[in-house]
């Protein structure tokens, strides 16, 4: 078998018979006519390829500018959308402000996660026929029910009304598909997640199989659907093995990183804290012609996020940065509020200190406060001289669990106690805070520091019931905007139904 580098998520031919995209080839196939799903998923070689396939959308994380963590930043009291101007993105510009509607709304948000749903079903049909062996197919089945559950957790946080489509779909039956109730989709996440663990290996060998799911990635996102359904007792549970005992590595070797600064060093890739991260690379020659489509497989996060026409003297101490496009801007609330945590110098990059200081000067962009996003900021040595548009072709990986999350998670399940409090005191501890005493507030606090500009605050907001009094200076109205409207596309000829409230 020839080794899945999901570091390089390359998509091969299989995506001919997806309906997808392709980029560099890892897996040497000779087209020989036209693909079809009919004739396909017949070798080990075709069926790795298309889980290549299923596995491509985990990019919406921080690929393309209409990615998953500069969106709901914007959704949060923490950040503002940021950009050129109020009209720079206008679903991003009308998240931020609460004013979504089912015509701005991207479709991406829809459309990239029903692809991942579609590619992994047309894959599980199929798994019978493929010609490998019994414990490799008990493997890709596993991640293609895992990706599932994760695509469609996402898609019920955003949508929470959503169609529960377990078969490929033909053309007659896309018409005739309606929306499952918020408990069914969970309960099929769960049951995905529940299957997918047996068949996932305990690791995988980094050099190899880089970004490939483990028995620890779903064992911490089943922990975490428990959490938002508010099985409280099962999420404390699942976590509890993720965990192990905290501060100490747990039963797959993961650990907290010593340093907590670490963390965003961008060569620091599926390091021991990571549980689920998502692959970029600056080899994918990504370019203007195909962005957003898919295809590109930079870090897409990373140049919008810095400061517009950056420059420093010469000899200055200020860091050399490529110039972005400053979204994601912190808001003065989270500045005081981060700004005596040691994770402070981490997370916000004080340009307005710099500037005042004479030792580096920028554009202020839409929104400016002065301040951004240290932690995804693109640096001067990241940038890509190759093929490919430089500001689309960043490498850093970004996170979606990692381990401080879950330890935070699994004290907010339990609520209080000796464990809860062991918890939130190794969270605390690896960056030298002393301990508090374990409350609801305190956990939701250290969140807050530990986690900012990640892409969890809003949904943590719509968890805990403090959405609307957190976003009430930002437009925010309770029983309508803790969910996206579907898009109007996705209506048309169709028996979906809009989300109540939206037009």
């Amino acid at each position: 078998m020839k080794n899945i580098k999901l570091k390089y998520i390359y998509i091969a031919i299989a995506m001919a018979a997806l309906g997808g995209s392709c980029s560099e080839d890892f897996v040497t196939i000779e087209p020989k006519g036209s693909f079809l799903s009919t004739n396909y998923y017949k070798n080990e070689q075709q069926a790795t390829a298309a889980l290549v396939g299923v596995y491509d959308p985990i990019r919406k994380n921080t690929g393309g500018f209409e990615n998953m963590v500069a969106m709901l930043n914007a959704g949060s009291d923490d950040f503002y959308a940021g950009g050129g101007g109020a009209s720079d993105g206008a679903g991003i510009q009308n998240f931020s402000t609460h004013s979504l509607t089912s015509v701005i709304i991207p479709g991406s948000y829809w459309n990239d996660h029903y692809q991942g749903v579609y590619r992994a079903n047309v894959l599980l049909a199929n798994m019978a026929n493929v010609d490998m062996s019994d414990a490799l197919k008990v493997r890709f089945t596993a991640e293609s029910k895992a990706l599932r559950g994760l695509y469609y957790f996402n898609l019920v946080r955003m949508f929470k009304n959503i169609p529960l489509i377990l078969q490929p779909l033909t053309t007659a039956s896309i018409a005739t598909v309606e929306q499952a109730t918020p408990e069914a989709i969970y309960g099929q996440i769960e049951k995905d997640l529940l299957e997918a663990i047996p068949g996932l290996p305990a690791s995988v060998d980094v050099a190899t199989e880089s970004g490939r799911l483990t028995k620890v990635a779903a064992q911490a996102l089943l922990g975490k659907v428990y959490l938002f359904e508010g099985k409280k007792t099962e999420a404390a549970a699942i976590l509890a093995q993720v965990n192990g005992t905290p501060g100490q590595p747990n039963q797959y070797g993961n650990k907290l990183l010593p340093n907590y600064s670490d963390l965003w060093v961008t060569t620091n890739k599926f390091n021991a804290e990571s549980l689920i991260e998502v692959s970029h690379t600056s080899a994918g020659n990504s370019d203007w012609g195909f962005w957003g489509t898919g295809r590109d497989e930079g870090n897409s996060l990373n140049v919008m996020v810095g400061p517009r026409g950056y420059t420093r003297p010469a000899n200055s101490s200020a860091p050399d940065l490529p110039s972005g496009w400053s979204f994601s801007i912190p808001t003065q609330k989270l500045y005081d509020a981060i700004k005596a945590d040691p994770r402070f110098g981490a997370t916000i990059f004080d340009l307005k200190a710099l500037k005042a200081a004479g030792t580096a000067s920028y554009i202020p962009g839409y929104q400016d406060t002065g301040y951004f996003l240290n932690k995804y900021l693109p640096r001067q040595s990241d940038v890509r001289t190759g093929g490919g548009a430089a500001e689309l072709n960043y490498r850093q990986n970004s996170y979606i669990i990692r381990l401080a999350d879950t330890y935070l998670m699994e004290a907010e399940a339990l609520g209080s106690g000796p464990r809860a409090q062991a918890l939130l005191d190794a969270v605390r501890n690896r960056v030298g805070l002393t301990p508090v005493p374990v409350t609801l507030a305190a956990i939701k606090n250290e969140r807050r520091m530990e986690l900012a500009g990640e892409g969890h605050r809003f949904f943590d907001l719509v968890r805990w019931g403090d959405a609307a009094a957190a976003l009430a200076d930002r437009g925010f109205n309770a029983g309508t905007d803790e969910i996206f409207p579907i898009p109007f596309v996705e209506l048309k000829g169709t028996k979906l139904k809009q989300n109540p409230n939206y037009e």
